[in-house]
């Protein structure tokens, strides 16, 4: 289920981009102006909205840290923007002066595209906010682009129907008529698969265009090929031109909106359409996936932006990794596999660093402070905790699941282990995220019983919260010497 839970309303023109950080959203429109969002209760921040365009601003999209974000508009500048306070970092001018369309930045944060309308691509240095290289696609303006995961390739898409695969040298190294009228949009899915030739290195990417279609490519990345791109399929639904498209985190949905006002979600292993949303009055612009919520954020010349929060029962709650036999001998998982649960987790970003550290499932879970930092050289304290306390947790259920969880101990909604229960006016413990989840979909009956809640009022279990853990400080002792 897709259940609209906000409508962001602030923008005075067409908003033309959205995009997601771990803990913001930012839009951006026709009205000049770039929006910055909470994501924890949808406020608009202190130094929101950011003014330094003197047109209008085409694109935004946020650093994989989430420290910077970038916006390009028509009036030929790239701005790079701190995301703490709504500094202006650097104003980057295009070259030859043209509308910038589109912008983003590379997996590592080393690079920055911006593409122009008249079909100029500049490579950016972030670091040292300068000029690196550049280059031209040979017809039309430049209006789409995707990194790879593991940030040396590119693929743009451009207005006379081309997709073109680069490498960051800026060297062409293939070109594909993909869509007659026009591409409008691409994007490439960080989850890797198999397009039954290659094991290693290939992604799906997702483009769409002015012939109303959606179109599946298989996408590979190697240094001794360069980039190859395969025709896989072509998705259907919308019955006018379609404007946007985007991968979730884990590749497991495509989201796509159109002309025809539409927002359609599709299984991207399957194809079928999970929901079509229709709420939005006007053409649909933009849309983006949250990577680490199950948010959808949905934008339109109707000068809205919807949120949308996602049943996490959908394929993007990461099934493919998180069922209980997968978690047991997750020592024993292949490196697809730890990219798989990279994407379940938020953490799509960093596929290709672990693929290049052929980080497989034994290495995974006995990772360190220490090898994060000297091995994986990632520098941000932040992002170290993170990976950190999901490997923890990662450990602890392959305790959990190991043996049989006392029923007491699991959640009646979620079936999952209770990390903070709390008592319900039905009397029943539950795990407190699920239950507020519950009741914030304006349920007001018992899940046990079905039955009117007589109160909204949810009790800390704290009895049951030291059961359970005294249960699983008794598992980890029981299994040390297995996980060590």
């Amino acid at each position: 289920m897709a259940t609209l839970i906000h409508t962001l309303t602030d923008h005075s023109d067409d908003v033309n981009c959205c995009a997601f950080s771990s803990s913001c959203l930012a839009t951006c429109s026709l009205d000049k102006t770039i929006r910055i969002y909470s994501l924890n209760d949808f406020t608009e921040l202190p130094y929101s909205p950011l003014k330094g365009h003197t047109y209008a601003v085409h694109c935004c999209c946020f650093s994989p840290s989430g420290h910077t974000l970038a916006s390009c508009s028509t009036d030929g500048a790239t701005i790079i923007w701190d995301t703490s306070d709504g500094r202006m970092l650097a104003v980057l001018e295009q070259p030859t002066g043209s509308p910038v369309r589109v912008c983003r930045f590379s997996p590592e944060s080393t690079y920055l595209v911006s593409g122009a309308a008249d079909g100029s691509v500049v490579l950016w240095n972030v670091h040292s906010m300068k000029f690196y290289r550049s280059g031209n696609v040979k017809d039309g303006s430049l209006v789409a682009c995707a990194f790879s995961p593991g940030g040396n390739f590119f693929v743009t898409g451009s207005s006379c129907g081309d997709l073109t695969v680069w490498d960051d040298k800026m060297r062409c190294l293939c070109n594909e008529k993909a869509h007659d009228l026009g591409v409008t949009c691409c994007d490439i899915s960080s989850h890797p698969v198999s397009d039954g030739e290659h094991a290693s290195g290939c992604f799906q990417m997702a483009s769409c265009g002015q012939d109303n279609k959606i179109k599946v490519w298989f996408i590979l990345f190697a240094d001794f090929l360069g980039g190859e791109l395969r025709y896989k399929c072509t998705l259907s639904g919308h019955s006018a031109p379609v404007l946007t498209c985007a991968f979730s985190y884990d590749g497991q949905m495509l989201v796509s909106g159109s002309v025809d006002k539409c927002v359609i979600i599709y299984e991207t292993n399957t194809g079928n359409i999970l929901h079509t949303l229709s709420q939005h009055t006007r053409y649909v612009t933009t849309c983006a996936f949250a990577p680490c919520s199950l948010f959808l954020a949905t934008g339109s010349m109707d000068k809205t932006v919807h949120i949308w929060k996602l049943d996490n029962k959908q394929p993007c709650a990461g099934n493919t990794i998180e069922n209980d036999s997968k978690i047991r001998t997750a020592e024993n998982w292949s490196e697809d596999d730890v990219s798989a649960w990279l994407c379940a987790q938020g953490f799509a970003e960093l596929v290709g660093l672990f693929k290049a550290n052929n980080i497989d499932g034994k290495e995974l879970v006995n990772l360190t402070r220490e090898s994060l930092i000297h091995e994986l050289k990632i520098e941000s304290l932040g992002l170290r905790s993170k990976i950190l306390q999901k490997i923890e947790e990662l450990r602890m259920k392959m305790v959990s699941v190991s043996v049989a969880v006392p029923d007491e101990f699991l959640c009646p909604i979620t079936r999952e282990l209770m990390k903070d229960p709390v008592i319900a006016a039905d009397g029943y413990s539950y795990e407190k995220e699920a239950m507020e989840n519950w009741i914030s979909n304006n349920r007001r009956s018992s899940p046990m019983t079905n039955l009117p809640l007589p109160s909204l009022v949810l009790t800390p279990n704290r009895t049951l919260k030291m059961a359970i853990s005294r249960w699983l400080e008794t598992q980890q002792k029981q299994g040390e010497t297995t996980l060590l």
